[in-house]
């Protein structure tokens, strides 16, 4: 598991029920596995907006990872972006969405790497 820098990120981590936890803590080791695969997505920052845990990288849009009513977890990322719109074009019917803000999860093996890695991968370097 990538260490913590931020005790207060530790903290919320820590604060989130378990069935939660077991889940952001895989989404957040495939936000560093990805961002150490692309370089123009470093330095990667990790801190708290909102409440929940968020990754920037320079020229990258936000993510978030957390709880969410509808679901166990979700990874978050910027409404108002064509992040989610290119996201459900390249893989239709695949996730379970709310809106164009997150992709929602029961189960961490819900998790796939390739193509929500490639969510990811696109959030970091949105702004490239």
């Amino acid at each position: 598991m990538t260490p913590f820098d931020d005790p207060a990120v530790q903290t919320a981590f820590e604060a989130f029920p378990e069935n939660t936890r077991s889940g952001v803590l895989v989404l957040r080791e495939l936000v560093f596995s990805t961002a150490g695969a692309l370089p123009k997505a470093q330095p990667l920052s990790e801190a708290l907006r909102w409440g929940q845990p968020a990754y920037l990288a320079p020229k990258g849009s936000t993510i978030r990872l957390g709880g969410h009513k509808a679901a166990s977890f979700a990874l978050f990322v910027h409404c108002q972006s064509r992040l989610m719109g290119d996201f459900t074009t390249a893989f239709p019917g695949e996730d379970r969405l709310d809106g164009n803000r997150a992709i929602l999860f029961d189960d961490p093996d819900q998790i796939d790497e390739t193509r929500h890695g490639w969510l990811i991968a696109r959030a970091l370097t949105y702004h490239l």
